[in-house]
């Protein structure tokens, strides 16, 4: 079932999704050169609660933690441990809270210290591709539309889009429908409309799109162990066009 949410819940989801772009903006000073990545995941877990949220990742289907730390050849669904981080390193951070039985849902990837120039431009490309996927978020539109844009930006740049895993709707639940992948054909798939929710987040490899589990059961690693970027925006679809839900509190 694919939701259409009222002016009152969609403000409940943006209360949520702030919290969390709020996470991200409080832990970028401090992914750096000799941090220890469990301590990033204590952190956001005491900022979410003193915010009066609860972290809406820990003991998602048994997922341990409050953040997904992924580096490096790491897609998504890393558990935060005690990793060091070094400079040059792509960290994709993805964070969820729900406040009030509504969820927001946010990630960003980070560069630990200068990139070098393929990596930066990773990371680019892939928040340039999220970008192009939202703009194509307006009623009337289909979600091949948002895909097909995400899929057509980073391969003309020549980057792979993960096709495993996909974007959804959100409100009530984490994930609801519809699915909404990084690829496909325009025009193809539900048609969008007012009131949707949706999370979208493009998945992109420098080398190729193949990718695995790891023996932990959740982080997702490429096959060919090149970088991956990963970047995350919740929206709502209105008439007037995409809102970006996920920002601070600052704007």
């Amino acid at each position: 079932m694919i939701h259409k949410r009222s002016e009152r819940e969609i403000s409940k989801i943006s209360a949520s999704c702030q919290i969390v772009a709020d996470t991200l903006i409080m832990l970028e000073p401090f992914v750096i050169e000799g941090a220890c990545v469990a301590d990033l995941d204590r952190m956001a877990e005491e900022f979410i609660i003193s915010q009066g949220a609860r972290p809406a990742f820990k003991g998602y289907m048994g997922f341990p933690a409050t953040l997904c730390v992924s580096i490096d050849d790491a897609v998504v669904h890393g558990i935060p441990g005690e990793d060091i981080l070094k400079s040059g390193q792509i960290v994709g951070i993805d964070c969820g809270a729900e406040l009030e039985g509504y969820y927001g849902d946010h990630a960003k990837s980070f560069a630990v210290g200068t990139l070098d120039k393929s990596n930066q431009k990773l990371i680019d490309v892939t928040r340039e591709s999220l970008q192009k996927g939202i703009e194509q978020a307006t009623p009337g539109n289909y979600v091949g539309d948002i895909g097909n844009a995400v899929q057509t930006h980073a391969e003309n740049n020549g980057f792979s889009i993960v096709r495993e895993l996909v974007g959804h709707g959100i409100g009530t639940d984490l994930h609801e429908e519809p699915q909404i992948p990084n690829y496909g054909q325009a025009k193809q798939g539900p048609q969008l409309s007012a009131g949707m929710c949706i999370a979208i987040e493009p998945m992109i490899n420098s080398g190729s799109k193949d990718i695995f589990t790891a023996s932990d059961g959740w982080t997702i690693l490429t096959k060919d162990g090149k970088p991956s970027a990963h970047f995350e925006h919740t929206i709502a679809i209105t008439d007037s066009g995409p809102k970006i839900l996920s920002v601070g509190s600052n704007g």
